[in-house]
């Protein structure tokens, strides 16, 4: 598998995540990102690190320190939420609003028979995710998220519980391998856009485009409007 590079320069890589890829060696084993760090040195003696976490099935841009203090000064404008993050997703179901914001606070929740799941609470860590409607076919729509906060599984949770339309190929909280008829083999949800600032430096600006699973799906980058 040959990673895409969307971004370069001597303090940061943003490849583009093929969806499916994980980002830890799974339990089970099987190939993740830490497979590529080695070929991603491109010249420098050390290997790059992520600065954040995509889920497995989520593409898109993935951005990698190449250097310790780069790594703290980019993990530094995440938590601070200087970044701007542009996600598109395909959610199961048609919308009635065109835009919106979702504020669901979420908290994890571990069960022995199913696992550990993020679910909204009044109690827990706020999480804000604002959205728009780009384009809507066949009974699926498909979403630009712009979230605020960055909380595990947020957009998932938040496109379940917020626009009552989970993502489409979502195992947790949506339909998992049932919507694989509809043309899901994955959680389809894709980081398109990634913005960090770095002081008085350009900031790191990467795009991804549409992958081919969303395009199968008869949607475009024609849609982005």
């Amino acid at each position: 598998m040959k990673l895409d590079i969307l971004f370069e320069d001597g303090e940061a890589l943003v490849i583009d995540k093929p969806g499916g890829l994980p980002l830890d060696r799974p339990r089970a084993g099987g190939p993740c990102l830490e497979d590529y760090l080695d070929d991603l040195k491109l010249g420098f003696q050390r290997a790059p690190a992520p600065v954040h976490r995509l889920d497995r099935d989520t593409s898109g841009c993935l951005l990698l320190a190449r250097n310790p203090k780069a790594l703290k000064r980019f993990s530094a404008a995440f938590e601070e939420r200087l970044t701007e993050k542009r996600y598109l997703g395909i959610v199961a179901g048609e919308l009635a609003d065109e835009e919106g914001t979702i504020a669901l606070s979420l908290s994890k929740v571990s069960t022995a028979k199913s696992g550990w799941r993020m679910i909204p609470a009044r109690k827990g860590k706020p999480a804000v995710t604002h959205w728009r409607k780009l384009d809507s076919l066949n009974g699926l729509t498909l979403v630009e998220f712009r979230p605020e906060t960055g909380r595990t599984h947020q957009i998932r949770v938040h496109a379940a519980s917020g626009l009552g339309a989970p993502l489409l190929g979502d195992p947790v909280y949506g339909s998992g391998k049932a919507d694989s008829g509809k043309g899901a083999g994955r959680t389809m949800l894709h980081a398109a856009g990634l913005t960090v600032p770095r002081g008085e430096k350009p900031p790191v600006i990467a795009t991804s485009p549409m992958p081919a699973d969303f395009t199968a799906l008869g949607f475009s980058d024609h849609d982005l409007g």
